[in-house]
Parts: structure tokens; C-alpha cells; sequence
């Protein structure tokens, strides 16, 4: 059993410390997911608060102590959605709120911006397994768990998905591309 296994078992016999070490150690990674579905800080923070929240107070209920990034990622998501189906407002992206989640390692902030306004754009259901696929690195089997629908719902909404984000940003950087050819 890992270290992280047996944090969430000391979490779900009521250890608030034990909760408290596995909520630092997936802080980051929520922060920016939530982030990516709503664009906005303030909305990205409430998304986090209420995941924790709702984590702490539905531990006792995780089956799989190895499973437990993956149902805080759940939670996560339903808060997000619920989040988006309440709003239901759309939210442009700042500069200033880009540069706080930049990666030196992520392409251009330019790239980036468009990528995110076309996410953002994306039906639920594509940009939920696009980014669970390849911002999150989840395999499509725990995709499918995750989300509680076959694997082959999972591919075909990857496939879609990049389909869509294909032709969206084709006009950018494909034309940009094939000049310098």
C-alpha cells in the first residue's frame, strides 16, 4: 500500500490532517482544470472551494483508497458543470489570467489563449475527455469509469472533440504553416 493509500485511509476514518496533505498535493492540478472550464479565477477558486468541501464531507463514501485522484477529479467536474449550468454565461479570458496558469514549458501565449477560447467553446462532454486525456493524462478505461459510460463513448468524444478543435484553430495555424512551405 502507498503513501498516499494510507492518507486516504487515515482521511476517511476522520484524520482532517491526512485530508488536508492530499488536498496540498492535488491543489495545482484542480486549480487549473476548474480554471480551464470557467476562465475565471474567482469562479475557479469557488469550483476548487466547493470541491474540497464536497470531498471532505463524501470521503467516508471513496470504495478505493488508489482510486482517490480520480474521484476528487469526478467531484470536480460535477461541480464545474453544475457551476456552468448555473451561470450560464460565457467568460472571456484576460491576459493577466493567462499568465497565471502559464507553463514555460506550454507553446505560445497567443496558441494557448486560442486553444483555451475554442475549449471553452466545446461541448461538455468533449472538452470533460479531452481534458481528462491529455491535461490530466487519465487512460481512456478510467475515463470511462470516471464518467460511468463505455470506452467506446470515450473515444468517439476524444475523436470528435479533436475534430472540432481541428477545424477551429486549422485557419490560425495550418494556413500560417503551409506559406512557410
Amino acid at each position: 500500500m502507498t503513501e498516499k493509500e494510507e492518507l486516504v485511509i487515515k482521511a476517511r476514518n476522520g484524520d482532517n490532517l491526512a485530508f488536508q496533505i492530499l488536498i496540498e498535493d492535488e491543489q495545482d492540478a484542480l486549480y487549473r482544470f476548474a480554471f480551464i472550464y470557467v476562465r475565471n479565477e474567482t469562479d475557479a477558486i469557488d469550483i476548487y472551494q466547493q470541491t474540497v468541501c464536497k470531498a471532505l464531507t463524501s470521503i467516508h463514501t471513496l470504495k478505493e483508497p488508489a482510486y482517490f485522484s480520480s474521484w476528487l477529479t469526478r467531484i470536480l467536474i460535477n461541480v464545474a458543470i453544475a457551476f456552468l449550468n448555473k451561470r450560464n454565461k460565457t467568460v472571456l479570458i484576460e491576459q493577466t489570467d493567462l499568465e497565471k496558469i502559464e507553463d514555460p514549458n506550454q507553446p505560445k501565449v497567443e496558441e494557448q489563449m486560442d486553444l483555451l477560447q475554442v475549449l471553452g467553446e466545446l461541448d461538455d462532454k468533449y472538452k470533460t475527455v479531452l481534458l481528462l486525456r491529455y491535461y490530466q493524462d487519465y487512460q481512456v478505461k478510467q475515463i470511462a469509469e470516471m464518467l460511468n459510460c463505455p470506452e467506446g463513448t470515450v473515444k468517439t468524444n476524444i475523436r470528435r472533440g479533436l475534430k472540432v478543435l481541428k477545424n477551429a484553430l486549422k485557419g490560425a495555424y495550418v494556413d500560417d504553416y503551409e506559406q512557410f512551405i
